[in-house]
């Protein structure tokens, strides 16, 4: 498999002096990059094995300027791809060679915080953690928590509607954000949502959240932001196959029990982050799991003896519970380096599905044989609480053909979880990585309404082209 891009337009390329001319007057000189050099930087994301030059990156600084931006852009006809960090792993910011890049990096300033109602009111450009970092001091925290939150802004986390290790208690983030300041491809600004928990009309927050950028640029975001609990603490289990482990989640959601956190690792992910982290992971078992709880001693002794007991008739071969606030960091260090960790021993590709946590032991055995079949390795690790799946396909891009062979195992793992009544992506949105296979899980019908819905916010497919949707089945 190879993505396709689509043609670049030429008039738009003859155009490209008069496009930037167009843009320098419209932000400082130093938000517009437009030489080679400074451009490559954002030829890619997080799927760095495609790669396209954009016509020109400009990075505004207000709300005001994307207006103006996006206003001109829809005036002279030149695509757009919004871009908050360039994290993305499904290609959702790679640009192409008639389109700008609209980054928002530069609009990373907490505006309000609202401790009495639990709100705060950001610039979409900061990222993940500085939230949490500038609340803590009170005792709050935002919930959210990918594992890109050290560098991914709120914009992309929008975007894809990002989720994290602590969303099996808390959500995605959909289910922590309030509202968004949207600037419209014609520039027109419009307010979604607010500081409360519930908007009137049509629930049009929730259009937006997952959009992908395909509709508008978020520039500010209002977020719930929580109180911290009393304390939380992981515990570690080890299995001998992954069937035992996949089971023992199963068995913990199906007894009623939330932990804040439920992750799974196999045996590759292991001893990659454990040599990584030194987080004193087992490394003689064949799958382990992360499992956090939250309140207070009493509570967290409670449930995590609830736990194990649940977790007995699977035989876990090595249980340990974080004895200090060292050990439960060292842990959590493993699981949020897992992708950097896994980098530095092999090329990847990330996937992300999404299984009904029942299909966990079948879908783990059947991942290790589409693998295997196609002569490559792999590494899972994920968040095994919601079944959102992150199998790590391992290949070595210096060696011809294996990194397609990566792709195309990688395609089998995404059918394999809508056959089982799961779906296309959890977290990571569909991009250009997924978009080839959205007929595996919707009708041509089901695509057309959708794709008439984009049509009503940017009706001349300007904004994030040749995303999401099957280069052949675009509405107008």
């Amino acid at each position: 498999m190879s993505i396709a891009f689509p043609v670049p337009d030429e008039a738009v390329l003859a155009r490209r002096d008069e496009i930037i001319a167009g843009l320098a007057r419209l932000v400082h000189p130093e938000a517009l990059i437009v030489t080679e050099d400074e451009r490559r930087a954002f030829e890619t994301d997080a799927l760095t094995a495609y790669r396209r030059m954009p016509l020109a990156v400009v990075l505004p600084s207000t709300t005001e300027e994307v207006s103006a931006v996006l206003r001109f852009c829809h005036e002279h006809g030149v695509k757009v791809v919004p871009r908050g960090a360039g994290t993305s792993l499904a290609g959702g910011a790679i640009p192409q060679e008639d389109a700008i890049i609209l980054g928002v990096a530069k609009m990373n300033r907490m505006i309000a915080v609202d401790f009495m109602n639990r709100t705060a009111r950001v610039q979409s450009g900061i990222t993940n953690l500085a939230i949490s970092q500038a609340v803590a001091h009170e005792g709050f925290f935002y919930a959210p928590d990918p594992s890109s939150q050290l560098a991914c802004t709120i914009a992309g986390n929008i975007a894809m509607n990002s989720g994290g290790a602590h969303c099996l208690k808390y959500g995605v983030t959909t289910n922590n954000l309030l509202g968004v300041t949207l600037v419209l491809l014609d520039g027109t600004v419009v307010q979604i949502g607010g500081e409360h928990l519930d908007s009137e009309g049509y629930d049009l927050l929730g259009l937006v959240c997952g959009s992908e950028g395909q509709l508008g640029v978020v520039t500010e975001a209002v977020v719930r932001i929580l109180r911290a609990a009393e304390g939380a603490r992981p515990a570690l289990m080890g299995f001998d196959s992954v069937e035992d482990a996949g089971a023992c989640v199963a068995a913990i959601i199906g007894a009623g029990i939330i932990p804040v956190a439920l992750e799974y690792m196999d045996r590759p992910a292991i001893k990659i982050c454990e040599a990584f982290a030194h987080a004193g992971y087992p490394l003689d078992v064949e799958a382990m799991l992360i499992i956090e709880v939250e309140g207070s001693d009493e509570e967290i002794d409670d449930m995590l003896g609830r736990i194990v007991e649940i977790a007995k008739p699977f035989n876990p071969r090595a249980v340990k519970v974080a004895a200090s606030e060292a050990e439960a960091a060292a842990i959590w260090k493993g699981r949020k380096s897992a992708f950097g960790a896994t980098g530095r021993i092999s090329d990847y590709i990330c996937m992300d599905g999404t299984i009904p946590t029942g299909q966990l032991p079948h879908v783990l055995s059947r991942i290790d044989e589409i693998v295997k079949g196609y002569g490559l390795g792999v590494a899972n690790v994920f968040h095994a609480g919601d079944g959102n799946l992150h199998p790590l396909v391992l290949f070595d891009i210096n060696k011809p053909g294996e990194m397609e062979k990566a792709e195309a195992a990688g395609e089998d793992i995404l059918r394999l979880c809508v056959e089982v009544g799961g779906c296309l992506t959890g977290e990571h949105g569909v991009g250009i990585e997924k978009r080839d296979l959205m007929r595996c899980q919707f009708t041509d019908e089901d695509l057309h309404q959708q794709m008439r819905v984009r049509g009503v916010f940017d009706p001349a497919w300007l904004m994030n082209p040749a995303k999401v949707f099957p280069l052949d089945g675009r509405v107008a």
